[in-house]
Formats: structure tokens, sequence, C-alpha cells
């Protein structure tokens, strides 16, 4: 048996759609927030029940389920978490996310078969701290985005070898220190620490002087206006060897308020890149091919970096928004008899090449050439938002798989 670290990939889920997305396309655990307590309230989350229906899928393919419990709780919150965390126990979810000391203590006592993984809030950023806290019944550590990775090293050199790391290596990056912010708070009443934010920093700014109100200034010459602190989105693809050979268990993405799509698209490039690492013998050189890295171009996203772990980041400076340049035209319900069942989510037409990304597979080209309605009726179009069509397809293709387009071949 291998004695390498084989980092396990972790995928976010707001609702149940991106849960089965992230399952289905090679996620080996999925962190999530019920309806209360985590720091995504925007999100649809998840009720008692669905809960309990996410933990039973997750399990019967051999996958986890790890619930965020990770607000700054005030003492209004503090009622409700005995009975919670112990619903939580009775239905064996395989984490609790928590980033506070109080409710560390609340979850060992009511919730005390479910593994403890301290949040990223918490801003663990030493071995001194890591220890202490896998002292007092941590599993997991989720490290602070703004360590190095020599840092990260040093981390795991000097803390007990059964204390897991993980630390993010996709997507948006917040401009606080570990997540703990108070902008949104002041300027909106919703409170980023409660799971409200409403993202301030990503916002479009000027100077006003005091008397001249009327006459904002941009504070650089760019037309669109000044993004102060508009951090570029993380993007760790190419170095997941260099991540796991540094200690780290876990690889976590973040976008539990992002799609299904982009959710399948991370989850998909990062077990791939995973598998590769493996298959490479765990080489400290590996690379993962090109056609992984390329699908991360194909979410939504801002400029991509490599966040604090080689350096200071670098921010996106010119606008506030995404770079977005495929959607998805539809995805696969089932194959039978030559013919697969699509459900449309944006419009298409009868010639378009489409590509194809089914789980686990690579991506390809795949042109339709011919369209029915849900009444076998012949069309031109799919313009109907969850519409069903009708295309024939000698391949069969997996429940799920994703037909999208490029915008700018339009």
């Amino acid at each position: 048996m291998s004695n390498h670290l084989i980092p396990e990939v972790l995928a976010p889920a707001g609702d149940m759609e991106r849960l089965d997305a992230a399952l289905n396309f090679g996620a080996d655990a999925v962190y999530l927030s019920g309806s209360k307590f985590g720091m995504r309230a925007a999100s649809a989350n998840f009720d008692r029940t669905a809960l309990a229906v996410a933990v039973t899928k997750a399990h019967a393919l051999g996958k986890k389920i790890y619930v965020t419990c990770n607000i700054l709780p005030r003492n209004r919150d503090l009622d409700e978490l005995p009975d919670y965390f112990s619903y939580l126990d009775s239905i064996r979810v395989d984490a609790l996310i928590v980033s506070d000391f109080g409710v560390m203590d609340i979850a060992k006592k009511y919730a005390p078969h479910v593994a403890l993984h301290i949040s990223t809030q918490f801003g663990v950023v030493n071995h001194a701290t890591a220890t202490f806290l896998y002292n007092l019944g941590a599993k997991r550590v989720v490290l602070a985005r703004e360590l190095s990775m020599a840092e990260i090293r040093e981390i795991r050199a000097k803390t007990p070898n059964e204390l897991e790391l993980e630390a993010f290596v996709h997507g948006a990056i917040c401009m606080s220190y570990s997540g703990r912010c108070v902008i949104s708070n002041y300027l909106t009443g919703r409170d980023a620490n409660h799971g409200e934010c409403a993202q301030p920093c990503r916002w479009k700014y000027s100077i006003v002087e005091e008397t001249r109100p009327d006459l904002p200034m941009t504070l650089e010459e760019d037309t669109d206006g000044s993004y102060l602190f508009n951090a570029n989105d993380m993007n760790m693809i190419e170095h997941v060897a260099d991540l796991a050979q540094s200690g780290v268990a876990s690889l976590k993405i973040e976008g539990r308020a992002k799609s299904a799509y982009y959710t399948a698209v991370t989850a998909n490039a990062y077990r791939r890149a995973v598998d590769g690492y493996i298959a490479s013998g765990f080489s400290a050189d590996y690379k993962p091919e090109r056609w992984i890295v390329e699908e991360l171009n194909k979410i939504s996203h801002r400029p991509y970096g490599t966040g604090f772990y080689y350096g200071s980041p670098s921010q996106y400076l010119l606008k506030g928004g995404y770079i977005r340049s495929y959607e998805v035209a539809a995805i696969v319900e089932e194959w039978a008899n030559g013919w697969l069942k699509l459900s449309q989510r944006n419009r298409f037409f009868a010639g378009d090449t489409l590509d194809v990304l089914e789980p686990g597979g690579k991506p390809f080209d795949f042109t339709v050439e011919y369209m029915e309605n849900d009444e076998r009726l012949p069309i031109s179009s799919a313009p109907h938002p969850m519409m069903t069509v009708w295309v024939p397809s000698k391949r069969s293709l997996k429940p799920g798989t994703l037909l999208r387009f490029n915008k700018e071949n339009i």
C-alpha cells in the first residue's frame, strides 16, 4: 500500500441539484449547510429532510457530507444548536465545520459521533494553534487562505500526523482576512459573519471631495472605474502535486452559492487532476493534461491567480464582474435506443456543434443533426427553458452529462 497522501476532492453544494452534480462528477466529499448557521445564507441550502437525503445519497456512493456551522454566533444563535447537532448526529453526517470555541464545545456534547473540522473563519495560520485545536478534539483544520505553501509544509511537519489539513484551491477569494469582514454589515446591514455578505468588495468605488458630492472622481484612468478590493479568483489546478506533497489532505473548492454547472466542472477537473497525479506515480513534477486546465476557463470566473501560495495575490482592478464564455445548452436525462433525452437550459439549434462533458469523462464535440420535441415532432431549435428535446445519438451518455456552447463562437 502506498504511503503517499491522496488528497480528497471537496466540492460545494448550495442545494440538491448542486449536490448531485458534485457527486456525479467525482467529488469525494461535499460541504453544505442546513437552513441556519452556515456562511452562505443566500443559497437555498438544506432543511432537515434534505440533509438526511444528502447523507443517504453520499454514503451510498462511499462519499462524505460535511455540514457547515461556521457563522460567528451571537447569544441568540446558541439555544437552537443542541437540538440541531443531535439531529445531525442521528443522521450520521461525517463532519461539522465550526469556527467558534463555544460551538465546538456544544458539538462535542450533542454530536459525539461527528468529526469536527475547524473552519477557515477561525484563521489557523500556525502549527501551535492547529495542534491546540487537535488536542481539543478537532480532526481537521481548514487553513487560512493567507498561508504560503512553505508555511503549510511547516505546519504539517510540526503537527500530529492524525490531524488533517484542508486548504482552498479554487474559487473566489475574500479580501478580508480569513473571511472576517464587517464592511457589508456597515454599508448594508447584512452581516457577512452570519452568511449574509453583500460583497461590497466587488463594487466600483470613486473618490468624492466633501464639498463637491456631485463630482465623483475615479481612482485610476480606466473609464470603468476602480475596484480597489476585488481579488482575482484562485486556481490551483496545476499545483495539485505541490499541495499533496505539502501535506494538504483535502482540496476545497469554493462556491456554495454558485451554479450546478460550476460545481460539476470544478469537481470533474480536480478529480481528473488528482487521478492524474496518482497515475504519474505521485510525481512532484506532475502537471495535468491541458484539457483539464482549460475546463476551468469554461466556467464563470474572474482572472485567475494562485492566492497567497506563491507570494502576494493579484487584484482584479478593472471590472467587478465575471468572465463568462460558455453556457449550458442542455443536460442529458437519459439515453435509450439511440436517442438522447435532453432538458434544455439555453437556446440551441439543429446543426449546432456542442461541447460535451460526461461525468468522469473528457470533453468532446457533438453535432446536433436533428431534434424533436416532447411530442416527438421535428423542431429546428430548442428555445424554451427546461423543455424536453430528443436528439439521435449512437453514443450512450450518462444522465447528468452537460452539453454546452461557446458564446464567442455564436
